[in-house]
């Protein structure tokens, strides 16, 4: 029995082999989500002030801001068509790697003051938060597909611990610098750093077999769907499919306006709060309960998802990313308020993201869906790059309360487009 993508249903995903290849993936993956997600958390909160000493520039701080962003966006559909070609582990553990070297380069540019090294640090660092992203698609290689949206939710959950205390890296930091002689700031990625490297060890070695590969050779059996290969041909394919799909075309964009609002605020908040005589603390106080947002009540959205369908949890989705915005807008005086409305924009990327990921890998069929994931991530970090570029150019211009409430406008194109499948459906 096969699912309308083409995925098999039924006995292969119920073998021994596949059972316990499931079991080893889950636990390799919360894993490395924990280390990862403390190793590059410090990025949000300490890299915008490291970003703000070293830079010296309110311009040259927001492209290495932004730089975070951009190399995610860069680095995310190399990383799928790598997956594509060898499977999770090594396109994994290479995205981990590149992290752990960003976060090495972070150090140099505290120490020699250099504004290239940090630039080329942050965008390291982008491929720690790409990798982020691609994990949780590797949790639903081997997933039951009525279980899909909560074992997605669960990888995304567990890096609930270590982006959360991520952010406040910059407190054992200090005793780092005072130990190795580093300037401020420079502590938080020294740590950082050794995290990722491992990060990139637990998933070369604990991914075996491979769940994406154990997965292809059963739907190959199969005969079902089309592979895509890797490459400008693959992706052409790849668009194809999404745009041939209203699920997909729902999802892609409900996935790329919940990472623009979110990065757009998110970059633009610690500088926000510095300007209102926050302390570091504060600040990396205001992103951990941020990130709780995005991860911490992700199974809750999962269950939702997999029980009442993904369309409606995006709805919910677009209802708390406008409370965001609305309580960001009205609030920007309060350090505090800033802090609530940072929480509910993460809350809402994640009522958004969970089920949108989810919807975005059941609309194709399971061997494109590699590239396919890829694409979404891509265009995520793309757009949201542009948005962390402009954020502060647009914080400059119009303030902090403009630049939230222009976040909330990202759910318009969502629910109209939401609106017009409606009425495709039942016109």
């Amino acid at each position: 029995m096969t699912d309308a993508t083409g995925d098999s249903r039924a006995d292969w995903l119920h073998l021994p082999e596949v059972a316990d290849a499931r079991r080893r993936t889950t636990t390799t993956l919360l894993a490395a989500q924990v280390l990862g997600s403390l190793g590059i958390g410090a990025a949000p909160s300490v890299g915008v002030l490291l970003a703000e000493s070293v830079a010296g520039s309110e311009t040259w701080a927001g492209i290495a801001r932004a730089a975070t962003t951009v190399g995610a966006a860069l680095l995310a559909l190399p990383l799928a068509s790598l997956a594509a070609r060898h499977g999770r582990a090594r396109s994994l553990a290479l995205g981990w790697s590149l992290a752990a070297a960003g976060a090495g380069l972070l150090v140099l540019a505290a120490v020699t003051v250099s504004v290239p090294l940090l630039v080329l640090g942050m965008l390291g660092m982008g491929g720690g938060a790409a990798t982020q992203l691609r994990a949780r698609f590797a949790a639903t290689d081997l997933a039951e597909p009525d279980r899909r949206a909560r074992s997605l939710a669960l990888v995304v959950w567990v890096g609930t611990l270590g982006a959360v205390a991520g952010p406040n890296l910059g407190v054992p930091g200090a005793p780092v610098e005072a130990w190795a002689g580093l300037p401020p700031l420079a502590g938080a990625f020294a740590i950082g750093g050794v995290l990722l490297a491992v990060t990139a060890v637990v998933v070369r070695v604990g991914l075996r077999p491979d769940p994406l590969l154990l997965a292809q050779r059963h739907v190959a059996a199969a005969a079902v769907g089309p592979r895509l290969a890797p490459g400008r041909a693959g992706l052409s394919e790849a668009l194809g499919l999404v745009r041939a799909s209203p699920p997909a075309r729902l999802a892609l964009l409900s996935l790329v306006l919940a990472h623009v609002s979110m990065v757009s605020v998110m970059t633009m908040t610690p500088v926000h709060l510095s300007h209102q005589g926050g302390t570091i603390t504060f600040i990396g106080l205001t992103i951990s309960l941020h990130v709780l947002g995005m991860f911490a009540f992700a199974p809750v959205v999962g269950a939702a998802a997999d029980r009442y369908g993904q369309v409606p949890v995006i709805i919910a989705g677009q209802g708390v990313l406008a409370a965001a915005a609305v309580v960001g807008a009205t609030g920007a005086g309060s350090p505090t308020v800033v802090a609530v409305a940072l929480t509910l924009l993460g809350l809402g990327w994640s009522v958004v993201t969970v089920p949108a990921s989810a919807l975005l890998s059941e609309s194709v069929p399971a061997p494109a869906r590699p590239l396919v994931q890829g694409l979404g991530d891509t265009a995520m970090n793309a757009a949201a790059a542009l948005g962390a570029i402009a954020s502060g150019p647009l914080m400059a211009l119009l303030g902090f309360p403009m630049l939230a409430a222009l976040a909330g406008l990202v759910v318009v194109p969502v629910l109209w487009q939401l609106l017009r499948r409606r009425v495709a459906v039942t016109g």
